[in-house]
């Protein structure tokens, strides 16, 4: 219950009452069957509220795939960002972001922080907007057991930290119909650091309607035992544009 509420308070923090929003909804879905059964699916959810002083975004996304023999990915994330613009390229910002992932040894992982920000570019073809600031961070691992004898590695804990906490959106328009977006974060504490970045080519196929392809990177630096530090997805959705 403690991480529902703490998942709806990211989202509420940045929803203003009546407003207009603006954004993108994308999602993907493979099934193959016969000789090998496995289905994979992605959605991804990022919506925009702006004003001449205010910027507000929330959004998530959510992965599952499984095979012949289970789930082999399981995970979902919300997040939002309340921004105030103090001159026409600079802001301050608070913002949240609340993970959990099946397949990661975290149990969850949360982080609330705040800092400031600026729109470096921003013309008719390319746009980068960067963040810096700090926060604090809680996670919980789970129990680590050892594949073959099943003996426990570790056991699962409870923790937080302070962490420092950047981010990059960059977008460029190639033509009219093709764009390259980039998102970029990356949160640094003492116990962990967690890096992601997320990089697609769309591609226009109506007014609101286009085709992604999509390359993401996940990355801890010091994750439970027997887990991996990089994970990797790749990814083709149709993108629709909520205007």
């Amino acid at each position: 219950m403690r991480r529902l509420f703490f998942a709806a308070t990211v989202l509420a923090a940045a929803l203003p009452a009546h407003a207009e929003w603006t954004g993108k909804s994308e999602a993907g879905l493979v099934i193959a069957s016969g000789n090998t059964n496995t289905e994979t699916a992605n959605a991804r959810l990022n919506l925009q509220y702006e004003t001449e002083k205010w910027k507000n975004t929330v959004g998530g996304a959510a992965l599952y795939a499984s095979d012949e023999d289970g789930k082999t990915a399981n995970r979902w994330e919300t997040f939002g960002e309340l921004g105030w613009k103090f001159t026409e390229r600079n802001f301050v910002f608070g913002a949240g972001r609340y993970e959990e992932d099946e397949f990661s040894g975290f149990d969850y992982q949360a982080t609330l922080s705040g800092g400031v920000g600026r729109r470096f570019l921003d013309n008719p073809t390319t746009t980068m907007v960067g963040t810096l600031g700090a926060g604090y961070k809680f996670f919980e691992t789970r129990d680590a057991f050892d594949d073959v004898t099943g003996v426990l590695l570790e056991e699962g804990r409870s923790d937080s930290e302070v962490v420092f906490r950047s981010t990059i959106d960059f977008e460029h328009k190639f033509t009219a119909t093709t764009s390259l977006i980039d998102k970029f974060i990356v949160e640094s504490g003492a116990d962990n650091t967690f890096v992601q970045n997320d990089i697609s080519l769309q591609v226009k196929m109506t007014d609101v309607l286009a085709l992604a392809v999509g390359y993401g990177v996940r990355h801890n630096s010091n994750p439970p035992v027997e887990f991996k530090k990089t994970d990797t997805l790749t990814t083709i959705n149709l993108v629709y544009d909520i205007k």
